[in-house]
């Protein structure tokens, strides 16, 4: 990680009239009304989230580069706001919504010029040609790209560790994982690296980090967003945004969707989420239908998560939604065979090419995935995969017949331990933290204890409540942070909407977001107050 401060002459940074926030710890929205008023400087809002990275990720661990010529970009947008007029700020508001903010870039999500590694050893002289298209979108909306985050390999985990960056640890506290794969990203938005993130999602990798964060994490639904070629063809998986705050998630998703010539897939998108207006979402709540769904079947809830996702229920409640308990015929058990019965016959051939004649360099986590999506692709074939996910589909529409959106927990653990690799299945002690090792329980060890301290899961897989809606790929997702979990770290609901009703699920997440204020920020003091 690069040192380089991109203006070392600034003494301090300004912040808005009347405030005593330091810049880093301003929104994305904020910093872009204190540019647009000229009370913040691009360049200062840029060095004040340099200099958090250079004084605290040494303990983090969720920057793999610090990009220099940010500052460059960071300069054309002061100049630029420094001159121009009240008459021409609103059309070039319109043509660049992101001009002057920083964006941190998931390091699988390619920088024309720099390496794409995607965590993997026997890559890293790899330079990648072009941008990943949301890359050049968010440049052409005026935002740069001032550092990239870590992730697993292969972004193939829910932890984020690997031999290529080490272990990333999550601010909140230091012991415990970001979660995976955009575990760097969360983690860097947590601890004031940057007011947005890129992210990817194929079973969970944007809304496990953002739950175990504190942070909003978005999972359009397929085709909203481009991606990269040939994978971008995998319905299961999707690229998007991580922010602090439910508005600045939407104002970097307005940049990335659309129709894109490089993914055939991509539909078109005209005026999405134009009219979302997040400071009125809680007076929108009256007489919306809430299907609230604590265990998605039988998954293991631990009773602080549960405590967590019933509140946030109930403040819905309150303000006026009609919210009721729905239930779903799944198991754990089969919401994990379909997945990797599609992993198994797309994914891991695409990793196995991958990797051909460098597994003596590969993360174990990296060859046991590949070695568990194989096993259970050869006892079922693509087709049965397609029936399989047919069933939860239907399965999923009929529980949401009737509602606007459904209410679920995002991870029915609490947290990870930050270098754990869980490969003999998960045991989740009495504070919630998944352990590595073996437990007290049996072959359907999930559906017997389910909601109880102790239970032991098969596959550490089974203990995240997201993997349903990369099956269900079509409905779009908003993780939110619920609370506090009993480890020390945040819990997340995700908010889910119908198919392509991408406009609904913010709403919602939104006004969760204003009846269940959250920092978005881990304390600083959390940050600095261990050995790690």
């Amino acid at each position: 990680m690069s040192n380089t401060d991109p203006r070392p002459s600034a003494a301090s940074a300004a912040v808005p009239t009347g405030s005593t926030a330091e810049p880093w710890t301003l929104s994305a929205t904020e910093a872009l009304a204190a540019f647009r008023s000229k009370e913040l400087s691009p360049v200062d809002y840029l060095t004040s989230f340099i200099g958090r990275i250079t004084a605290e990720d040494e303990r983090i661990n969720a920057v793999t580069e610090v990009v220099e010529e940010a500052v460059s970009s960071a300069r054309e947008a002061e100049t630029f706001y420094a001159e121009v007029t009240a008459d021409d700020l609103a059309e070039a508001a319109a043509a660049r919504p992101l001009l002057g903010l920083p964006v941190i870039a998931k390091e699988k999500h390619a920088l024309a010029g720099r390496g794409l590694t995607q965590g993997l050893l026997h890559e890293r002289d790899t330079v990648a040609d072009d941008d990943a298209a949301i890359i050049a979108r968010i440049r052409a909306a005026g935002g740069y790209v001032h550092a990239r985050a870590t992730s697993p390999e292969f972004s193939c985990a829910t932890i984020t560790h690997s031999p290529m960056w080490g272990v990333t640890r999550n601010p909140w506290n230091l012991e415990l994982s970001p979660g995976g794969s955009s575990g760097g990203s969360g983690a860097a938005l947590a601890a004031g690296f940057a007011p947005l993130a890129t992210a990817s999602d194929i079973a969970g990798s944007t809304r496990l980090p953002a739950a175990f964060t504190g942070t909003v994490g978005y999972k359009a639904p397929y085709g909203r967003i481009p991606g990269a070629q040939p994978l971008a063809a995998d319905w299961y998986r999707g690229d998007g945004p991580m922010a602090r705050t439910v508005a600045d998630a939407a104002l970097l998703a307005r940049v990335m969707v659309g129709v894109d010539p490089s993914d055939h897939a991509t539909i078109a998108s005209p005026g999405f989420l134009a009219d979302f207006d997040p400071a009125e979402a809680a007076d929108r709540l009256r007489g919306r239908r809430v299907a609230l769904c604590v265990r998605l079947g039988d998954f293991p809830v631990g009773q602080d998560i549960e405590a967590n996702t019933r509140a946030v229920a109930s403040a819905l409640e309150s303000a006026g939604a009609i919210v009721e308990e729905v239930e779903l015929p799944w198991t754990v058990e089969r919401i994990f065979e379909t997945a990797f019965t599609h992993f198994g016959n797309l994914l891991a051939p695409a990793m196995r090419a991958a990797t051909r004649g460098h597994k003596d360099t590969l993360a174990d986590y990296t060859l046991r995935f590949m070695a568990d999506a194989e096993a259970v692709a050869g006892r079922r074939s693509f087709y049965d995969g397609l029936a399989m996910e047919a069933q939860i589909q239907a399965e999923l529409a009929a529980a949401m017949d009737g509602f606007d959106v459904l209410l679920a927990p995002t991870s029915a653990v609490a947290g990870l331990e930050a270098g754990a690799s869980y490969l003999d299945g998960i045991a989740i002690d009495a504070g919630g933290v998944g352990r590595e090792g073996e437990g007290e329980s049996g072959a359907d060890g999930a559906s017997e204890n389910s909601g109880r301290d102790g239970v032991r899961l098969e596959h550490y897989w089974q203990a995240h409540m997201t993997m349903p809606f990369n099956i269900c790929n079509r409905v779009p997702i908003v993780n939110v942070p619920s609370g506090m979990a009993d480890c020390g770290i945040p819990t997340g609901v995700q908010v889910i909407a119908h198919p392509f009703d991408d406009g609904t699920a913010f709403d919602v997440a939104a006004a969760i977001e204003q009846l269940r204020p959250w920092t978005g920020l881990a304390p600083t003091a959390q940050i600095g107050s261990s050995d790690g």
